[in-house]
């Protein structure tokens, strides 16, 4: 790779200009712990591949949680149960992943429940354009899924802690335990992904997110494992 690039726009162009040159469609997962940044992220990646003449759509994993009497059943505190339970990762390969891939009728669901409500939702699927980038943001995305590239957002936890408890203060309660909630369960769990899973060496691009301003580029190009 070349020289660090560090200006926001510069870094997102490159990776933007790096997924279109790819496969169609092409399944983009931006990986990362609690509160590092991935939805930002792949919202403005989503806008810089749409700007470069190529269909892209973002897509969040919230519309996949599963319902909450299965989030919750270790515990509404518990860290494994964030890990194991949080999301319906079979859901969502088959109705998302498995239509947008090789042999696949390109016919995907959006989501599957409000997370808010607790409330499923039956929507019809969306017909994906031949040269869709569907950009997905989640957590634990490596732990079970494939994906054609995966984007890594590398943010230090004692960053993200500051930054998603200050975003989570309100509906967790407060920021003293928005904060014991990301010690506990959040980033508990996110621990538990980097060593049991290695995400940010299988990714295919990994950004440096300490600095939203400046991120670095340090790795582009590699196969997602």
């Amino acid at each position: 790779m070349g020289p660090v690039i560090t200006s926001r726009e510069q870094v997102l162009g490159r990776i933007a200009d790096h997924l279109v040159g790819q496969g169609r469609p092409l399944r983009v997962a931006v990986d990362g712990i609690t509160a590092s940044g991935k939805t930002t992220l792949a919202r403005e990646l989503t806008a810089s591949v749409a700007a470069r003449g190529r269909s892209a759509a973002h897509l969040s994993m919230d519309g996949f949680h599963n319902p909450r009497a299965v989030r919750h059943r270790q515990g509404r505190d518990s860290a494994d149960g964030y890990y194991l339970d949080a999301y319906d990762f079979a859901a969502f390969s088959r109705l998302v992943l498995e239509p947008l891939g090789p042999g696949g009728d390109r016919r995907y669901r959006e989501r599957i429940i409000d997370l808010r409500s607790d409330t499923p939702i039956d929507e019809p699927p969306v017909q994906a354009p031949d040269d869709l980038v569907l950009v997905v943001d989640g957590s634990f995305l490596q732990r079970e899924l494939e994906w054609d590239e995966v984007v890594f957002v590398d943010t230090p936890f004692a960053v993200a802690r500051e930054r998603g408890s200050r975003r989570d203060a309100d509906l967790l309660g407060g920021l003293e335990k928005a904060q014991r909630a990301f010690d506990q369960r959040y980033h508990a769990a996110s621990r538990r992904y980097l060593d049991e899973v290695g995400p940010a060496d299988r990714a295919s691009v990994v950004v440096g997110n300490e600095d939203v301003a400046h991120p670095v580029l340090r790795r582009i190009g590699q196969g997602a494992n």
